[in-house]
C-alpha cells in the first residue's frame, strides 16, 4: 500500500484570511516502507507571514521571494500524491490550506486526488487520552530524536511524523479479530478422554472445627468479618 506522510507551513493559520502555503513536504511509505521517494517544494506567497507563523517556521519573504508560485508546482503535486493514502498530523488544517489552493486554481479539492486520510492526531488522542499530542511530545513517547528540530520545516516533520505513525501502529496488523483458526488434521485430532469417576468425601467433625477456628482467627486479624465469614452468613430476607 502507498503511503505519503505530509506536512505544510503557512503564512499564518486561516486561508480564508488571505494566508497561503509555503512549503510542503512530503515522505513517501510503500508497505510500511521508506522509499526516499520525497516530495518537497518552498512556494512563494506573495505576501509577508503573519508574525506568529514565522516565529515557528523562519520561512521570511525575502528567502521566498525567488521560489515558485503554486500554480507552477501543483501538477507536480498532483501527480504525486494520486490515489495515495496520505497521512497527516492535525488532518484538518492542512486540508483546509490545500483545498483552498487547489480552489483559486479552479481545480478539484486536494481531497478528491488522494484514496483516504489518516490523522494521527485524532490516532494519538484516542492511544493517550488526556495526554499532549503535538508532534514533539510523540517524539518524547516513542524515543524518536528529534534534536535537530529547532524550527518548524514541512519536509523535516513529515520524516519525524512518518517514524511517529510507524511506531503508533507498529504490530497492528497482527491484532486483528478475523485470524483464522487453525484446526489440526484428521491425524492430530485428540482422542476423547474418559473421565474418571469423582469421589466426594465429607468433612470430618474435626476438620469442620479447624476450619470454623481458622475463620475466626482471619476474622480478629480483619477486626471484623473476613470475605468467607461474610459468605456464609445467613442472608436476611428483603
Amino acid at each position: 500500500m502507498r503511503q505519503i506522510v505530509l506536512d505544510t507551513e503557512t503564512t499564518g493559520i486561516n486561508p480564508k484570511l488571505g494566508n497561503r502555503i509555503i512549503e510542503i513536504g512530503c515522505v513517501e511509505l510503500e508497505n510500511r516502507m521508506l522509499t526516499g521517494n520525497n516530495f518537497h517544494v518552498y512556494i512563494n506567497p506573495d505576501r509577508d507571514s503573519e508574525e506568529g507563523a514565522l516565529n515557528v517556521h523562519g520561512l521570511t519573504t525575502e528567502f521566498l521571494s525567488d521560489k515558485p508560485r503554486f500554480h507552477e508546482i501543483v501538477e507536480d503535486l498532483r501527480a504525486y500524491i494520486q490515489g495515495a493514502e496520505v497521512i497527516i498530523h492535525n488532518a484538518p488544517f492542512d486540508l483546509g490550506f490545500l483545498n483552498h489552493e487547489f480552489k483559486l486554481l479552479n481545480l478539484p479539492d486536494f481531497s478528491s486526488h488522494i484514496g483516504s486520510v489518516i490523522d494521527t492526531l485524532v490516532h494519538a488522542k484516542e492511544l493517550h487520552p488526556g495526554k499532549r499530542n503535538s508532534l514533539d511530545a510523540l517524539c518524547d513517547r516513542y524515543g524518536i530524536s528529534n534534536a535537530h528540530r529547532k524550527l518548524h520545516g514541512a519536509l523535516l516533520d513529515s520524516e519525524l511524523l512518518a517514524d511517529v505513525y510507524l511506531a503508533m501502529t507498529r504490530g497492528q496488523n497482527s491484532l486483528g479479530m478475523d485470524v483464522e483458526e487453525v484446526k489440526p488434521a484428521g491425524s492430530e485430532l485428540l482422542a476423547p478422554v474418559a473421565m474418571a469417576d469423582i469421589i466426594f468425601l465429607p468433612a470430618s467433625d474435626d476438620e469442620l472445627a479447624a476450619h470454623v477456628e481458622a475463620l475466626a482467627g482471619l476474622d480478629k486479624a480483619v477486626k471484623g468479618q473476613c470475605i468467607w465469614t461474610a459468605a456464609m452468613a445467613p442472608q436476611l430476607p428483603a
